[in-house]
């Protein structure tokens, strides 16, 4: 399989690598994995994040292993229990199910491969599409919020939601950032703003709650964030606190856009209470860990209610921005986000 290299992830003499996210901004440490358990664990530790990057991820160790040898039988096992890692980020799904449709069909070895290299690649292409639309969108010094982490950390390419912001700040519109500290396990503070940091992107960073206080002041004119699932009736999954900043940018009448490529959307799935959602450890609201050290704020046994997502339903939604253009609540309506999947 021929070297790949991202922001965050390489395939490169038969290795893949992957950039450990949990010590951003510290420190940039590469991880070697060498067994699918091993990409498993550091997927669901958050090494390895951001929807179209699992999938990417877990497309390449697909890819790898069958240039090994593996076979069918191999191959499809590998496939299933990669699936299963992280139940809400659907690209994972759509990607395996793409490799397990070849597997199926009888390719084996370098066609498998082939394929997974094909699914990195397109998702480079994906990003810059769709974020030359979302740029489209905004107007010279714009104030634009945003939530978690949806840049080159997250994709093989620009990113969705930092791709849009990226690609406006080269295009000299003069915007600024806020960017959501994201809570609990910090994406925003931590690799957000590392990324607006090293594009050179003006940005500065809040807590969650500070964000209502700033569109009552005016001083938020889009948001701009990523998604993890769309499903058919145009409801999406997206990193927990989303769901609150669409239900203030409609209050205060602020348009609020989601970012995703097709390979986000979830046909199969009619609406958003039917996304299952992760439930994630609750050491991660107890206390917080990372490069920096530990450290714990809650009673050690304090009851948690820890969901890594949360749901927006469509109608708080301005516009869907893919790789295939931007849709209205009009065209959602008509079925047109269907056609696009």
């Amino acid at each position: 399989m021929q070297d790949l290299l991202a922001t965050s992830l390489r395939y490169q003499n038969g290795q893949l690598q992957v950039l450990d996210q949990r010590r951003l901004p510290a420190e940039e440490n590469w991880q070697l994995c060498e067994s699918a358990d091993e990409l498993i664990a550091l997927i669901q530790g958050l090494a390895i994040r951001g929807a179209p990057l699992i999938g990417i991820a877990a497309s390449l160790w697909v890819g790898h292993s069958a240039e090994l040898g593996a076979n069918r039988e191999q191959l499809t096992q590998l496939i299933s229990k990669l699936r299963a890692s992280r139940p809400t980020a659907v690209n994972l799904m759509n990607y395996l199910d793409r490799l397990q449709d070849k597997v199926t069909a009888g390719a084996l070895g370098k066609d498998i491969s082939d394929e997974a290299v094909a699914i990195f690649r397109e998702d480079v292409k994906l990003c810059a599409v769709m974020s030359a639309h979302g740029a489209a969108l905004v107007k010279p010094g714009a104030r634009i919020l945003t939530h978690c982490n949806t840049g080159s950390l997250a994709t093989a390419g620009v990113g969705t939601a930092i791709g849009v912001i990226t690609t406006a700040h080269q295009q000299g519109k003069h915007i600024k950032v806020w960017v959501d500290e994201t809570r609990p396990l910090l994406q925003g503070g931590r690799l957000t703003s590392w990324e607006l940091e090293k594009a050179g992107v003006p940005y500065q960073l809040i807590c969650d709650s500070m964000a209502g206080s700033l569109m009552a002041a005016g001083q938020v004119d889009m948001i701009f964030v990523g998604a993890d699932r769309i499903v058919a009736n145009g409801d999406f999954a997206n990193k927990v606190g989303t769901y609150t900043l669409a239900v203030l940018a409609n209050y205060h009448r602020i348009p609020f856009y989601v970012v995703a490529p097709v390979t986000t959307i979830d046909p199969h799935c009619s609406r958003g209470e039917d996304i299952p959602i992760e439930q994630r450890n609750a050491q991660e609201v107890r206390g917080v860990s990372g490069s920096f050290g530990e450290c714990s704020w809650a009673p050690k046994q304090a009851p948690v209610y820890n969901p890594a997502f949360d749901v927006t339903p469509a109608s708080l939604i301005t516009g869907w921005v893919l790789d295939t253009g931007v849709l209205s609540q009009e065209d959602v309506l008509q079925g047109v986000l269907l056609r696009q999947s």
